[in-house]
């Protein structure tokens, strides 16, 4: 195995890089590289073709703490997997510090091997009430959430932030040394205020900073991982315990495998072909979980993703938005001629 050794901001050495396995608190993981919950994105099929690379964790699409109190349907459907993809996390979202402890109880009820807390979702329709990355501006409301998440359950309990609520209200080390105090055993960072959503690019320094604040919680690096060699960079310039992807997964769920195997320096090569198959796979995972007008939208929206890789398949690109059945998009994907294109 590659190792890259580096000095912390302490002048102690310490191992920064991927690690196999990975412990998170009791929880034994394959590695440290995860796979992060994406509203409307990370679904079943999603894991389902997730599961065969490797992550050492897939997370489910984020619930809502009050959902979870009701027993919504439409909620306990996202929370759908399978025994396969064990170790499997859930992720919750609310202010409210009354429902938090019966909340965490129904997601390890559920049998899933962790939950996080989720203080990053920008979204406004998450935000209005408080809730997501709402809670940056309340440090303390998160440690009361993350206490009663801890005192709950006996699975692993983790946070998600951000940088901080916008440029002058950056407090991620703040809240990393409150985490640390509620019993959370990690807390992820994402680079990015709530200001900017997705734009620009995600600051790197304020993840290093969270991690040689840390003392017991693990610090997990997230934003703007696409590919091996960025997260190369974001374990070397920040010291951090384990990387969580996000958009970096859509339409290359094989991309923690293209990690392993660059930190271990073996050959890799995802051909044209190789990215047709799993395309279809991926829609075949779709059609089992799905019915018929669903998955037409859905195929819609994940075949972009695969085809983001490709040159000159815009024609394809149109008929398959422009299709009306699934059967229909299935044959123009298998008929298409991809040796006519370039990858990106």
């Amino acid at each position: 195995m590659y190792w890259n050794i580096r000095k912390n901001y302490f002048g102690d050495y310490h191992v920064n890089t991927l690690k196999t396995p990975f412990f998170l608190g009791k929880l034994k993981l394959k590695n440290n590289i995860f796979y992060a919950p994406l509203a409307g994105c990370s679904d079943l099929p999603f894991r389902k073709m997730s599961s065969l690379y490797g992550p050492g964790l897939i997370y489910c699409e984020m619930v809502k703490m009050d959902a979870l109190i009701r027993h919504d349907p439409t909620t306990f459907r996202l929370l759908d997997y399978e025994d396969t993809m064990h170790p499997i996390g859930a992720q919750i979202c609310g202010s409210k510090v009354n429902i938090t402890k019966d909340s965490a109880k129904i997601i390890e009820d559920l049998g899933f091997d962790t939950i996080d807390l989720n203080c990053g979702c920008p979204v406004d329709k998450v935000t209005k009430d408080g809730s997501g990355s709402g809670l940056l501006k309340y440090p303390e409301l998160i440690g009361e959430i993350l206490s009663e998440m801890s005192s709950a359950v006996s699975i692993p309990v983790t946070v998600k932030i951000r940088a901080g609520w916008d440029d002058d209200s950056i407090n991620a080390v703040e809240i990393t040394k409150i985490a640390e105090k509620a019993g959370a055993k990690a807390i992820t960072i994402h680079g990015r205020t709530r200001q900017q959503a997705y734009k620009g690019f995600a600051n790197r320094d304020v993840i290093k900073e969270c991690k040689q604040a840390a003392r017991d919680i693990l610090v997990i690096g997230n934003g703007d991982v696409f590919e091996p060699e960025s997260a190369k960079h974001m374990f070397e310039h920040t010291g951090c315990d384990a990387i969580l992807i996000s958009r970096g997964s859509m339409g290359a769920p094989w991309i923690v495998e293209d990690i392993i195997n660059y930190f271990e320096e073996k050959s890799f090569d995802r051909s044209k072909s190789f990215i047709k198959e799993q395309m279809i796979k991926h829609f075949n995972f779709i059609l089992e979980y799905k019915p018929e007008r669903k998955a037409v939208l859905d195929m819609r929206r994940v075949g972009c993703y695969y085809l983001k890789r490709y040159c000159g398949v815009k024609s394809l690109r149109n008929m398959i938005n422009k299709a009306e059945n699934t059967l229909q998009m299935m044959k123009l994907i298998e008929d298409f001629d991809f040796s006519e294109t370039n990858l990106i």
